[in-house]
């Protein structure tokens, strides 16, 4: 049986699957969000952090997207484990 942990996306490690469930991000910057795919149920993977770790990039409908940390934090979801 596949393991669910709730984790943001921030804490997600480079190649990491996130399954989005909410944001606690509201305004202008939830709209963009949403409008780039960042809506719960998208699939996200986890991409490369910046030398310093901040900003991380994310892949999620077939774009590749750098959020801050400000952000990543306030977007929630399972994080999607292989049953081995």
């Amino acid at each position: 049986m596949d393991k669910v942990k709730k984790i943001n996306l921030f804490d997600g490690q480079k190649g990491d699957l996130i399954k989005i469930e909410h944001m606690s991000i509201q305004g202008v910057m939830r709209r963009r969000l949403l409008d780039l795919g960042f809506v719960p149920g998208a699939i996200v993977e986890v991409g490369r952090k910046s030398p310093l770790g901040d900003p991380t990039a994310f892949r999620v409908s077939n774009t590749t997207i750098a959020l801050r940390m400000e952000e990543s934090q306030k977007i929630f979801g399972e994080l999607i484990e292989d049953a081995e």
